[in-house]
């Protein structure tokens, strides 16, 4: 076979050292040190630690102030309360700077760390309608070939509160989403059931996956989780369906999310964490070891809900190791997965990982192993997508269409 290029010297976790033939944009050989395919341009690696590409699970590009000029955080008057911090984004965003160059920003920060695919969460109710949706389908137009991006028709006020929501999630799908989304049915809609089924009709019409976001607390959270699974296996939606942030899996007795585990399970729901703050998050290993596929994201990034975010996946991994307790290499690499292969499952990515006939996405890394990246975060990084250079310590190189 011609190869369009050939990497010499990849070192994979674990030591071997191996060289990687791309064809087309995908890896079409992975060969031992000591037979190095030929016939190609070859660029060296020098021995660079590499890793897949990075797999940000959840963020929104609509709502990032990175890049803007800066924001102070707005407390909540009482705690945290979804409603009010809704309320304090809408001051903002009408406020910064064009969304569009906003999302450059972070999509930006993001490639140069190291992501080559994403799921972004983008606000459509009945407060900006179809619009955020339409500025942020042509930014991802912009970055095609940089990297994949999946969209979810996000309800941020609500679906049931926000009048005309229904159907602007049902045209967000025909418009060019991915996914239809929800927000807390039970606290911020008031509704668990008509709630649901607004988001699973949306999804079984168009034939889309569903993520939905829960941000509820205790017995609450937990038994939402159980009416989302049960949905989910009803409709025979196993393996398409997520979670995200679910804190109630943390705020729960260790037999009661014993339970929760095997219902989540049995259902194929996949649960997004990005182990935020001094809140309570899902349990990783507890969950993995039901059988539950857990991944991550950064979420939100310097904009109305917190001041933080450096759009690092990799340092992501390390905050979720960090405060999950995890010391030795095998809990290091559980991480590390958490930010890879976990969600390219959860995400239902075709064609990646390191491996013959996956896309050639992949980050090389100034690290003796993954156990070391992790704790170590080298920042010296290049990114390659479908086999090109995308960035280099942390700068974009490949220009946008």
């Amino acid at each position: 076979m011609a190869y369009d290029k050939i990497f010499l010297n990849a070192r994979f976790d674990g030591g071997s050292r191996h060289h990687i033939a791309v064809k087309d944009g995908r890896i079409a050989a992975i060969t031992p040190a000591d037979q190095p395919p030929t016939g190609a341009e070859t660029i060296d690696l020098d021995n660079a630690l590499v890793v897949p590409g990075f797999v940000e699970g959840h963020i929104h590009l609509d709502t990032s102030f990175y890049g803007d000029t800066w924001r102070p955080h707005k407390p909540c008057t009482d705690g945290f309360d979804v409603h009010e911090r809704v309320a304090f984004q809408a001051q903002n965003i009408a406020e910064a700077a064009p969304m569009d160059v906003r999302a450059r920003n972070q999509l930006d920060l993001c490639i140069g760390h190291g992501t080559t695919q994403m799921r972004s969460h983008v606000m459509v109710d009945g407060s900006v309608g179809l619009k955020s949706l339409e500025t942020i389908l042509r930014v991802r137009e912009e970055y095609r070939g940089l990297i994949d991006i999946q969209l979810v028709a996000f309800p941020q006020s609500g679906i049931l509160m926000s009048p005309g929501t229904p159907q602007l999630l049902d045209e967000a799908i025909g418009l060019g989403a991915d996914l239809v989304g929800g927000l807390d049915p039970a606290s911020f809609d008031r509704d668990i059931e008509k709630h649901l089924d607004v988001v699973f009709g949306v999804a079984g019409k168009h034939g889309v996956d569903v993520d939905i976001h829960l941000h509820d607390m205790g017995t609450l959270g937990a038994f939402e989780i159980e009416q989302i699974a049960a949905r989910t296996r009803a409709l025979g939606m196993e393996g398409h369906v997520a979670i995200s942030h679910a804190y109630g899996l943390g705020d729960i007795s260790a037999d009661h999310l014993k339970k929760i585990a095997e219902i989540l399970a049995r259902s194929g729901v996949a649960i997004m964490t990005n182990a935020p703050g001094a809140r309570p998050f899902p349990p990783i290993l507890a969950l993995r070891n039901a059988g539950v596929t857990v991944f991550s994201g950064n979420d939100n990034i310097r904009d109305s809900w917190w001041p933080y975010g450096d759009g690092d996946m990799l340092r992501r991994a390390t905050t979720l190791g960090y405060r999950s307790g995890f010391n030795i290499d095998e809990e290091l690499r559980v991480a590390f997965d958490v930010v890879t292969e976990a969600g390219a499952k959860a995400l239902r990515l075709e064609g990646y990982g390191l491996r013959d006939g996956a896309k050639a996405d992949f980050v090389t890394l100034n690290a003796a192993h993954v156990p070391e990246a992790v704790v170590a975060v080298p920042q010296a990084r290049s990114v390659y997508k479908e086999g090109k250079l995308v960035a280099s310590n942390g700068k974009m190189v490949g220009k946008r269409s």
